[in-house]
């Protein structure tokens, strides 16, 4: 499952850590690709990614198996993480000669698969729509689109599916937007349960029912290398994204042919 959504400030890598500890905690195999050369998903799951960590850089330009680069992280039984570093800033320009460039992730990630059973692999992307992260779009079967509850929620939305239609036409015929998750919600307006109402319009099928709270503890988590779960389990950030785990794990993932 892919998080992505290349307008910043959406809580795409706070989502994909949440989810991932959440989900490894109710007893799944989890695997985190760190996808963003800011690495903070990496950071948030308490996985070091200093400049030279291996990681999803040598998998990307050296064609590295994910299992010789993957940490257990602390923040459940069962995550996995595959760190990002900065190294991987300059990956885009690397990759752009470079023979199927576009499937390099979902090539490695087929060939973990071949050798261990994960329950979920999560994909946190950068907030663009480049090399890395069409990579990533690649490599799903799944997409996880968060939107924040603020004005211009569904501000490049329309670039986004443009994208997954070429995705799915050209290179991935599997990746199916899935699941919508309203971040950043905020009780006390009106402006934020009128932008639920509006995306719960545009995707009346796949939003959740759950959403995410404007929450300090789910901002703070990260700067103690930890998500919202383990740093505070009875937040209501933290329950949130429990329930939202919920809502994906009983619906089930996409098999993988």
């Amino acid at each position: 499952m892919v998080v992505a959504n290349q307008k910043g400030g959406v809580g795409k890598t706070t989502t994909t850590v949440n989810l991932a500890t959440a989900l490894a905690a109710g007893g799944l195999r989890v695997l985190v690709i760190d996808v963003d050369p800011q690495g903070n998903a990496s950071t948030a799951l308490g996985v070091d990614h200093e400049p030279g960590t291996p990681g999803t850089y040598e998998v990307l330009l050296e064609e590295a198996p994910i299992a010789k680069h993957v940490v257990k992280s602390d923040e459940a039984p069962n995550l996995w993480v595959l760190p990002a570093t900065i190294d991987l800033a300059g990956s885009e320009i690397q990759l752009v000669s470079v023979v199927s460039r576009e499937t390099r992730l979902r090539r490695a990630v087929e060939e973990l698969q071949q050798q261990y059973d994960v329950d979920y692999v999560l994909f946190d992307c950068p907030p663009s729509l480049g090399l890395l992260t069409l990579n990533a779009l690649v490599a799903a079967k799944e997409l996880i689109l968060p939107i924040q509850c603020e004005y211009y929620a569904l501000e490049g939305v329309t670039q986004l599916m443009n994208t997954i239609r070429m995705v799915v036409s050209e290179v991935n015929n599997e990746l199916e937007l899935t699941t919508v998750l309203m971040t950043m919600f905020d009780r006390r307006t009106n402006l934020s349960q009128e932008v639920v109402e509006e995306v719960r319009k545009h995707f009346p099928d796949i939003t959740l029912s759950t959403v995410i709270p404007r929450s300090v503890r789910i901002a703070e988590a990260p700067s103690y290398n930890q998500s919202v779960i383990t740093y505070d389990p009875r937040s209501a950030g933290s329950r949130a994204y429990i329930e939202a785990a919920k809502e994906i794990a009983q619906r089930g993932a996409k098999e993988t042919p």
